[in-house]
């Protein structure tokens, strides 16, 4: 399945002016800060929100196209769609809940059951099939609607922060059931997301809106290295400082200078990835060409590696191993030494 979308909605002083295609099998996280058109994106495309202009095409077939008149109800679309609330139909089992899709494309009582059964323990919910939503948790409730709309192998999944309900390690099994789905699935997948991880973990791309317009589009790992707006940054995890360049240096905005490689004039963003910050109790010799006095604020265990938040000017945030944080000896209030290489440091136009 393909997706070739060209979505222009105006609701009040909101505009949408987003084109989104998608290859079969490809995944799109959509991220942005609220009020940026997520929603509005993930609608559109299930036909719940008309198209004031522009077209959805999925696979060759035209589901939306004002201009031919073309309009496909949402019932006739082949589309999952899980939203933020769940909105599991109450008077219905969890079992029922799940098995609803199939029984609408006319599959048997028996073998609608049989799958959504499957689906349940496949999501760790074997044990509630028979419960009603009004005895589910909210996570719980979160699962069923996500089985709900797996079962039925749309042409096009729409995920609206679909872990966004789920404890932390029911996140990270769900989380990993859902990408292991999608790595085998030729359908088109858009997950709305405000989780880094579930952005870079579930997608083959990352759009990020902002305004209404895409402001960027393409792999965590292009927008890990040179993100286009502070927002983008933010949401990897990278140092942000926007600020003041005159081609070589950067003045920034909240103190301190940095030195990119490549170096624009005039208003900039610049971005540092907390893995490039090195720490050194001694002022560092060799390469770098940007060292500052800092001291250790925080100490924050992330998996395999240490967060160091140092206070500056500049502030940072530096990613270290164990070993490293041992060996340096750091606690809060430790006076070090930061360094970054040019070539670590990326300055856009902002």
């Amino acid at each position: 399945m393909t997706l070739d979308a060209d979505l222009h909605v105006t609701r009040g002083e909101f505009r949408l002016a987003v084109a989104v295609h998608a290859a079969p099998g490809e995944t799109l996280a959509v991220v942005g800060p609220n009020g940026a058109g997520k929603t509005t994106l993930l609608r559109t495309l299930a036909g719940l929100e008309p198209l004031d202009s522009g077209h959805v095409v999925v696979d060759g077939v035209a589901w939306d196209r004002p201009a031919t008149g073309v309009l496909l109800p949402p019932e006739r679309r082949s589309v999952g769609l899980v939203v933020s609330d769940h909105v599991l139909f109450p008077r219905m089992s969890a079992l029922e809940n799940v098995a609803f899709g199939l029984r609408a494309r006319g599959t048997s009582r028996a073998e609608a059951r049989r799958r959504a059964a499957e689906w349940l323990e496949r999501l760790g919910l074997a044990g509630h099939a028979d419960r009603s939503p009004a005895g589910l948790s909210g996570g719980q409730s979160q699962r069923v609607a996500l089985a709900r709309a797996l079962i039925t192998e749309p042409a096009v999944l729409l995920l609206d922060e679909p872990l966004a309900a789920l404890d932390a390690a029911t996140r990270l099994e769900i989380r990993q059931v859902l990408a292991e789905h999608l790595a085998d699935w030729s359908g088109v997948c858009l997950v709305v997301t405000h989780d880094p991880v579930d952005a870079t973990v579930l997608a083959d791309r990352i759009l990020v809106l902002e305004d209404g317009t895409v402001a960027q589009d393409g792999p965590a790992a292009v927008l890990a290295r040179a993100p286009r707006t502070s927002w983008a940054a933010t949401l990897l995890g990278l140092n942000v400082y926007p600020g003041e360049a005159d081609g070589a240096v950067a003045t920034l905005d909240g103190g301190g200078l940095l030195r990119p490689a490549v170096c624009p004039v005039g208003r900039v963003v610049v971005t540092v990835p907390p893995q490039a910050v090195a720490l050194h109790r001694e002022h560092p010799e060799g390469s770098p060409r940007n060292v500052w006095r800092a001291q250790v604020a925080e100490l924050t265990r992330l998996g395999p590696v240490v967060r160091v938040r140092l206070t500056g000017p500049p502030d940072a945030l530096a990613d270290l191993t164990p070993g490293a944080v041992a060996e340096l000896g750091l606690a809060p209030g430790s006076q070090v030494w930061a360094s970054v290489k040019a070539n670590e440091v990326h300055a856009e136009p902002g």
